[in-house]
């Protein structure tokens, strides 16, 4: 299981690329408005600070672009800036036909907002490098996403698709674990999703409870 960090702050990519095994980073308009930076002003940074390390960085294209055509015309644009991007496109009609041609160009693509599985079959079918059913959305709507995610990766291992699965959207530590417990080749989350995933108030009583057996223990000397 691969953990890419959902975000578009630099600081927050360094921390979790030194200390968390973080091996990508996917970013959307969003992020890019969070990190309160213009869009290229983002793209350059990323472009320039990972240059020296094989990193896979999905960059969103403006989500104003309609056409098949105007798809591929912004894609190649970034795709140009890094070896390490990877392009992300929309996943309906005329972005499954961008991504078809970008992908017979040799570009990466990440099939973003996926949400059913026969969208997620025409994905791997067209060799895109990465699918992303997002989950998040629709667990918060009552929707039990851990079928979807099975069946996408049956769908992908009957087929020997080689399009990797990037479970998206994700909100909580159990929406990691049911990602890996499902198959699904990476996981991108944001960066308090992960901290929050990597403690438990059980394991802070437990710690209080030695810490204060400790205090209480004579330790001698080795």
């Amino acid at each position: 299981m691969k953990y890419f960090l959902d975000s578009a702050k630099l600081e927050e990519i360094k921390y979790a690329i030194d200390n968390w095994k973080i091996v990508g980073v996917t970013s959307n308009p969003k992020h890019v408005k969070a990190s309160g930076k213009p869009f290229f002003t983002v793209v350059k940074e990323f472009a320039k600070t990972f240059e020296h390390i094989e990193l896979p960085i999905s960059v969103e294209i403006d989500p104003h672009v309609e056409s098949s055509e105007e798809m591929i015309s912004e894609a190649k644009k970034i795709a140009e800036i890094s070896k390490n991007f990877v392009i992300k496109i929309p996943c309906n009609e005329q972005g499954l036909i961008a991504t078809k041609k970008l992908v017979e160009e040799g570009i990466k693509v990440n099939v973003t907002l996926v949400f059913t599985t026969s969208q997620a079959l025409q994905v791997g079918r067209l060799g895109a490098a990465y699918c992303s059913p997002f989950i998040g959305w629709q667990e918060s709507s009552g929707v039990d996403c851990y079928r979807l995610i099975a069946d996408i990766v049956t769908i992908y291992q009957n087929y020997g698709f080689e399009t990797e699965i990037i479970v998206a959207a994700i909100r909580n530590g159990k929406q990691i674990a049911d990602a890996a417990v499902m198959g699904a080749d990476i996981v991108t989350a944001g960066y308090d999703v992960y901290k929050n995933s990597f403690e438990h108030p059980f394991t802070d009583k437990g710690l209080n409870i030695f810490s204060d057996s400790w205090d209480d223990t004579e330790i001698g000397s080795l």
